[in-house]
C-alpha cells in the first residue's frame, strides 16, 4: 500500500477488513469467488500465467495510521492454488491520537492447495505504532511459499515501534512462531544479537511435503543469513541486510522455491 491524499475517518482511526477465497474451477484451474475488500484494501485480479489465480492489494488510501484496525483474511481451498502480491511496500504510519496500529493476516490453505503469499516490505516509519500478526492454518498436503519483509525507518530516519508475529500450524500443530519486536522500547533490538546496526530484516517460510523425502539441510547464506530446516516439511531463510534490495536477494539466495511444483503459479 502507498501513500495516498487524506482520508475521511475519525481521529481514532478506520476499522477495514478484506477476504480473498480461491477455489478450483472445475476445468484445472483456479477461480475467485469471494475477492472482497474495504477501506483501504483495494484487491485487483491479475492474468494467471498457471492453474493458479494471481491477486494483487493496491492501497486505496494510507494505511495503517495509528488507531486502525485492520484485517485481512485469504482462503486456498482443497486442490486450488493462489498467488497473492502487493504493488507497493506498506507504510505503518503515526496517527492523531498516539494509538498503536494492528494488522491481522488469516490464511488457512487446504489439503492439495499450493499458496505464494509475497508482499512487498513493510516499512515502520517514525514515529508509528504497528502490531502486525500473521497466522497460517495449513492442511497436511498444503504448499506455501510465505516472504515477511520489514524495513526499519525511512531513508535518514529512525523506526517507528513494530511488533511482528508469524505463527504457521500444519495439519493442526505448531510449525513456525516468531515474534519480533524493534524500534524505540523494545530492548536490544539494534544490538548485535538482533539486528547488529541493520535496518532490514525478514524471512523466506517454504512448506512442501516434498521436503519429507529430500529434507533441507541447513547452510550459512553469506555473512547475515542462514537457511534452516524445521520441525516438519519446511525450511526458512532468515536475513538481516543494510536495505530492502540487499534483503531481497539474501532471502532468494537460498534457492528454496527453484524447482517443482512451487514455481507452478
Amino acid at each position: 500500500m502507498t501513500t495516498a491524499p487524506a482520508r475521511p475517518g475519525p481521529a481514532s482511526g478506520i476499522r477495514a477488513t478484506a477476504r480473498i477465497v480461491a477455489a478450483p474451477d472445475g476445468r484445472g484451474g483456479t477461480a475467485l469467488p469471494v475477492l472482497d475488500g474495504a477501506g483501504p484494501f483495494a484487491l485487483r485480479r491479475l492474468r494467471a500465467y498457471g492453474p493458479g489465480a494471481r491477486v494483487a492489494l493496491v492501497g486505496a488510501m494510507s494505511a495503517p495510521l495509528g488507531g486502525d484496525r485492520l484485517t485481512l483474511t485469504a482462503e486456498v481451498e482443497d486442490g486450488a492454488a493462489l498467488r497473492f502480491s502487493t504493488t507497493a511496500a506498506t507504510i505503518a504510519l503515526p496517527g492523531r491520537t498516539g494509538a498503536p496500529a494492528t494488522y491481522d493476516t488469516r490464511i488457512r490453505v487446504g489439503d492439495g492447495a499450493t499458496l505464494h503469499w509475497l508482499p512487498e516490505p513493510l516499512i515502520s516509519a517514525r514515529g508509528s505504532d504497528l502490531r502486525s500478526t500473521t497466522r497460517v492454518e495449513l492442511a497436511p498436503t498444503a504448499r506455501l511459499v510465505l516472504r515477511e519483509e520489514q524495513i526499519l525507518g525511512r531513508a535518514g530516519e529512525p523506526p517507528g515501534r513494530l511488533s511482528a508475529r508469524l505463527t504457521v500450524h500444519r495439519d493442526g500443530r505448531p510449525l513456525f512462531d516468531q515474534e519480533l519486536r524493534y524500534g524505540p522500547g523494545a530492548p536490544g533490538w539494534d544490538g548485535g544479537a538482533v539486528l547488529g546496526g541493520h535496518r532490514a530484516v525478514g524471512q523466506l517460510l517454504v512448506v512442501d511435503p516434498a521436503f519429507e523425502d529430500a529434507p533441507v539441510a541447513p547452510r550459512v547464506l553469506g555473512a547475515t543469513a542462514v537457511l534452516a530446516p524445521l520441525a516438519g516439511p519446511a525450511a526458512v531463510v532468515s536475513a538481516v541486510a543494510p536495505d530492502g534490495l540487499q534483503l531481497r536477494k539474501a532471502l532468494e539466495s537460498g534457492d528454496l522455491t527453484a524447482d517443482g511444483a512451487m514455481q507452478a503459479i
